[in-house]
């Protein structure tokens, strides 16, 4: 039986699982992730670190799945978005730490794009907006703040990547420098249309051509990995971003379907097919994991909600409300239903489709009756409004367009195993949520992108069908609640974030 190891590196944690051809996880192993805060507002990590910790959970989960290398038919690599590493060619070594995609130094650079009326042109090329999250001014600032950087650049002496550039230049000894289209995208120098590095953005935003990875498809050869690092030279065969891999994983190859990560924010994705969707509701457009040379590039809107898991992390740590995350359904459920109280989380503002970086956190419908346990509701069914939100959002888009609406919505990540969640997404959105017995649809993207490049999977439709056998080990959530009754919820929700967007409550 054919195995696949998945190396899925993420912003808290690194970790290398290995499955079997079915799609069944075989081993698993973790390690957290340090976080650097040299100021506020930068966020940091350890280049070299990522590394070792990403080749020792590699070597555990083989030796934990009792393979060996040649057991392994593929590698496939997923990583966190956006993080920049720039490093010398010749050495290897990291020239500064890497920069996290929530790092926010870049702004004012982002700010001086704005006011210049770049935003048209890089969304228009990128499918972006203007924003210090994506990679483009992270290297930038390298460039321009450490000794030596820009002329080394130039000279063609250092090499940038996101971090699957970087394990795949040291998984393969410096052989190989490259991207795959999804992470390439998400750097805002990447031209979605035309598939390649935009010139008029890398003049723009002043960065050496000389410096950028080559970008392939995402179910791709891009080389081998050192005999030395596990044993054997294995092909490394398979990049994806992580919310693309994610995309993957959930077997969304179609327009129309899409998939939500519920984790400390979420992240949706809906697949749009072969034609770039503008939206006009706030929402990226990005492109989605592409299934090797000879498939047509996919695309995919994008949004994401800052605060989901994050306020049950807030009832237990702010509130005091619960012990631990795990007690927050079994809280809820001791009421019937929120009892009006409706909780808008906007800590740190709301991301799409409003868009509003001065909304503050409100809770609303307080009476003399309200106690924890409604709010410990209120707390979940937020999650579930904002994600509502989001996909209306897309669904208005695609619509606009002549687009097939969605049927369903897939979910993944750790806040979804909260049934009491799940069954109010279904009810607020009036759709199945469909929740699949291997939540682990980050890794197993990669891996099935790997699988695919050689050979052990012929194509994209031999893997719907392994995702809708492993379904029938999931849980399907039908939708319960009467249509005008959900209606009167998003209703009551969108009263409350006008609340939380009136004046920021100073």
């Amino acid at each position: 039986m054919p195995h696949l190891l998945a190396l899925d590196q993420g912003t808290s944690s690194t970790r290398s699982i290995v499955f079997d051809d079915s799609g069944r996880i075989v081993a698993l192993a973790q390690r957290e992730l340090p976080q650097h805060f040299p100021q506020p507002g930068w966020v940091e990590h350890d280049a070299l670190q990522i590394w070792a910790d990403q080749l020792a959970t590699a070597r555990e989960a083989l030796a934990h799945a009792g393979l060996g290398a040649r057991d392994i038919a593929a590698i496939g690599i997923t990583n966190q978005r956006e993080t920049t590493v720039l490093w010398h060619r010749r050495t290897g070594q990291p020239l500064h730490r890497a920069i996290v995609w929530q790092d926010r130094r870049g702004e004012p650079l982002c700010a001086e794009l704005r006011a210049q009326g770049h935003a048209a042109l890089i969304r228009e090329r990128t499918g972006l907006v203007v924003d210090s999250y994506f990679s483009a001014t992270k290297l930038r600032w390298l460039l321009d703040h450490v000794p030596g950087a820009r002329a080394l650049a130039e000279a063609g002496e250092l090499a940038f990547g996101t971090i699957d550039s970087w394990l795949l230049w040291q998984l393969s000894g410096g052989r190989v420098h490259a991207t795959d289209v999804s992470n390439a995208s998400r750097t805002m120098l990447f031209d979605i249309g035309r598939q390649r590095w935009c010139p008029e953005l890398l003049a723009l935003l002043q960065i050496p051509a000389a410096v950028l990875p080559a970008v392939h498809p995402s179910s791709h050869v891009f080389g081998d990995c050192d005999a030395q690092h596990l044993g054997a030279a294995l092909p490394l065969a398979g990049v994806a971003g992580d919310q693309q891999a994610a995309l993957f994983g959930q077997a969304c190859f179609e327009p129309g379907l899409v998939k939500n990560t519920y984790g400390t924010g979420c992240f949706m994705l809906m697949h749009t097919g072969p034609q770039q969707q503008t939206s006009t509701h706030g929402l990226i457009t990005t492109t989605a994991a592409q299934a090797g040379a000879q498939a047509a590039p996919g695309y995919a809107l994008e949004g994401s909600v800052f605060v989901g898991g994050a306020v049950v992390q807030w009832l237990r740590d702010g509130l005091k409300a619960i012990r631990s995350s795990s007690e927050v359904q079994a809280l809820a459920e001791t009421v019937p239903d929120a009892g009006g109280v409706v909780f808008v989380p906007a800590f740190t503002g709301l991301g799409a489709p409003y868009w509003d970086a001065n909304a503050r956190g409100a809770i609303v419908g307080l009476s003399r009756g309200s106690t924890v346990a409604h709010i410990a509701r209120a707390a979940l069914e937020s999650i579930a409004f904002q994600s509502a939100a989001l996909l209306q959002a897309m669904a208005q888009d695609v619509l606009a367009s002549g687009g097939t609406a969605p049927l369903e919505l897939r979910v993944d990540g750790g806040a979804s195993v909260n049934a009491l969640l799940m069954q109010t997404q279904a009810d607020v959105l009036g759709l199945p949520v469909l929740r699949p017995a291997v939540t682990e649809t980050t890794a197993l993207g990669a891996a099935w992108l790997a699988g695919l490049a050689v050979g052990v999977y012929r194509n994209t439709a031999e893997l719907a069908q392994l995702w809708r056998d492993g379904q029938q080990q999931g849980q399907r959530f039908e939708p319960r609640l009467p249509p005008a009754q959900a209606l009167a919820q998003m209703a009551a929700w969108e009263a409350a974030v006008r609340q939380a967007r009136a004046g920021s409550f100073t």
